[in-house]
């Protein structure tokens, strides 16, 4: 009795993870049927139920030390608050959070009968994200931690990454070690994994460029993949991962190849303006420059609610470009393969009147009109209708579509 008491004591001591909870739970009415069963087929006397009683108690503490060693690190909240998981900072609630440590339970979870029958969203950040309403499911976010050199040579490293990590501490170990290829992605929010699946770009680079190997698990047949850079698909702001007619996939692990002599991409915009105030180009000098123009243009969205560049930036046929130059000698472009041409959304929703103005709790940002902000109330769906509107008032101005670069979920 001693020994269940001790038990019951060591269990609700770990009350927070709930499958750990449930499953012991389940083993104890197990063990408690067996146990009455014995008691009732044997008939024996005082002595044998007592033996029989502290038999089962120390299986119960048995259990108890197995389960938590193996099963602590994952963290399941019900009816939980994601006004942290998303930069917005909505106040949606998701009937589950899980969050694990491990490919392995990674791998229990997704085995897992009841998961399979739910809605589930696998989230990294919440930097890419807009809640229109609460998530009547499970969301899923990733602790696998954890940046190693998996391969080196003279002039190279490979990196193994684990999804959980925040992009920007990447980049800052990067520069730190004299590596170069995703200094100017500094300063980007977000997590490693969500990185390679959004194939995230800046100041003239992107993460595609590095991305040698991407480790993902398949939601469906629960099995592990390894993709190559290009089975990945990248394109702008998308990636196989992001094609809804795919497989789901989980990621786990990216890898990224780091030159040990660092070509400078620096030609890009303001980026070699900031960078003429520097008396040498380093890597630190890069990440210095990308920093300072970022914050100077973007809003901290830990001060004020938004998810960096609400749009993605438009891309036309040459044809449709040049015939609106006519009309609009300084629209600006940038190339974007044969016979296509990349408009700037921002510039875009600035000749229609968006930029600096506020339409209820949602504003566009007065210094980047491709930024959407929270000014404090601000609701899910409120966002979605100004986004609308923005996108209607530049179709029917420029005949061009703007899409959006966040995923809507709701």
């Amino acid at each position: 009795m001693y020994a269940f008491c001790l038990y019951v004591v060591l269990l609700f001591a770990y009350k927070e993870n709930v499958v750990h909870f449930l499953f012991n739970n389940a083993c104890v009415r197990l063990l408690r049927f067996a146990k009455q069963k014995m008691l009732m087929v044997s008939r024996f006397r005082y002595l044998k139920g007592f033996l029989v009683d502290v038999l089962m108690n120390l299986i119960f503490i048995v259990i108890f030390v197995m389960k938590n060693n193996t099963e602590r690190k994952m963290r399941i909240e019900e009816n939980y608050s994601l006004e942290k998981h998303n930069t917005f900072h909505l106040p949606v609630k998701t009937r589950w959070f899980m969050e694990y440590a491990s490919e392995e339970e990674l791998g229990r979870i997704l085995r897992d009968e009841y998961f399979q029958e739910c809605l589930s969203l696998h989230i990294g950040g919440g930097s890419n994200l807009l809640f229109i309403n609460d998530f009547n499911g499970i969301i899923l976010h990733s602790q696998i931690k954890g940046i190693s050199v998996a391969e080196e040579t003279d002039d190279s490293v490979l990196l193994r990454i684990g999804a959980a990590e925040k992009w920007d501490d990447v980049v800052a170990y990067a520069v730190s070690k004299g590596w170069g290829g995703i200094e100017n992605l500094s300063l980007i929010p977000g997590e490693a994994g969500a990185a390679a699946i959004q194939n995230i770009g800046a100041y003239g680079a992107e993460i595609k460029d590095v991305i040698e190997a991407v480790e993902a698990y398949n939601q469906l047949s629960f099995e592990k993949r390894t993709f190559t850079n290009e089975e990945c698909l990248y394109g702008y702001r998308s990636s196989y991962f992001k094609n809804e007619h795919n497989d789901p996939y989980i990621v786990t692990y990216i890898y990224i190849r780091l030159s040990k002599k660092p070509q400078f991409s620096v030609g890009y915009g303001n980026l070699k303006e900031e960078l003429a105030k520097c008396p040498k180009v380093t890597l630190q000098a890069v990440r210095d420059a990308v920093i300072s123009i970022r914050r100077q243009k973007l809003p901290d969205p830990d001060e004020l609610g938004n998810a960096g560049s609400f749009f993605m930036n438009p891309v036309v046929p040459a044809a449709q470009y040049e015939k609106l130059k006519e009309q609009y000698p300084e629209m600006p472009s940038y190339p974007a393969g044969e016979g296509k041409v990349k408009v700037p959304a921002g510039w875009l929703i600035e000749q229609c009147g968006f930029k600096g103005k506020s339409h209820g709790p949602v504003g566009v940002y007065e210094k980047q009109a491709l930024i959407l902000v929270n000014l404090g109330d601000a609701r899910g769906h409120e966002i979605a209708l100004v986004a609308e509107s923005i996108r209607t008032a530049v179709n029917d101005r420029f005949g061009i579509e703007i899409m959006p670069e966040v995923k809507y979920v709701g």
